[in-house]
Order: structure tokens, then sequence, then C-alpha cells
């Protein structure tokens, strides 16, 4: 599936919750409780991601030219709202991350649930994995 296909599937899964922000917030939760366990040894300050207020580690691994995420959270909430990003992200080239328009945020209302600093964290979830996408490019270019 492409980036944008995901996103729509996402979409579609939130506009069954009509609004609804109790189980909207649930569901978020319940989206982060499915996410791969990480390792406690990747748990360290430098997988960090800087601008969250609730602590987020993200590590990343190239394989077959394709972007594979891991990511945890010491809050329910959070560690959803990056299981929504590693759904998107996870399994793509680097250049389509790169050039990836994330629209489910707007489209799914998500300011209505996740206050600014949530916001801003999210922000932040982002472009680590932006960097991380850029950084693989630019070792792919270096190799060829």
């Amino acid at each position: 599936m492409t980036i944008n296909e995901i996103q729509d599937e996402i979409i579609n899964e939130f506009s069954l919750l009509e609004g609804d922000m109790e189980m909207t917030i649930f569901y978020i939760m319940e989206l982060g409780q499915k996410l791969p366990e990480m390792k406690e040894a990747d748990k360290i300050e430098s997988n960090v991601v800087k601008g969250c207020q609730s602590k987020v580690w993200l590590t990343a691994s190239l394989e077959h030219n394709k972007i594979f995420f891991l990511a945890d959270s010491n809050t329910a909430i959070t560690k959803g709202l990056v299981s929504l990003l590693i759904r998107i992200f996870n399994g793509h080239t680097p250049d389509s991350i790169l050039d990836a328009d994330l629209y489910f945020m707007r489209k799914i209302g998500m300011e209505r649930f996740i206050g600014t600093q949530r916001s801003n964290g999210f922000a932040a979830m982002i472009k680590q994995m932006k960097l991380y996408a850029l950084a693989f490019k630019t070792k792919m270019e270096v190799k060829s």
C-alpha cells in the first residue's frame, strides 16, 4: 500500500468513531498496545525523540532500501500516536517518506483530541522519522 492509501485507511477507521472524543482516545491507546515490543537496550537517551513531553524512543533500520521503525513511549496515548506514524511509514523508501504529505491528522481532526504539547511532540516524531529517511537516502547515494 502507498503512504496515501494507508492514510486513507486510517481516516476511514477514525470516521467510524464519529468524532466521539472518548472512543477516539481509547482507540489510539489500543493502537499503541499493538506495537511490537522494543528491546530495553534500545530505550536509551540517543533514541529519545527531542521535543516530546512524554518519553518516546524511536529507532530505524534499512532493509532492501526500505525503512522500518520501532518505537515505544512511557504514555499510552503517545505510544498510540507513534504507532500511527509507524503504520504509515514502515516498509517505504526514504524518498517516499521524505516526499510524504501527511494529511490524515487534519482529516481525522487530531487537533481536537491532542493538546498543543502533544501536537508539538507529534511534529517532532514526524521530523525524526524524516531525518532517519534523509540519513538513509544519503547513505544509499554514497554507496552507489
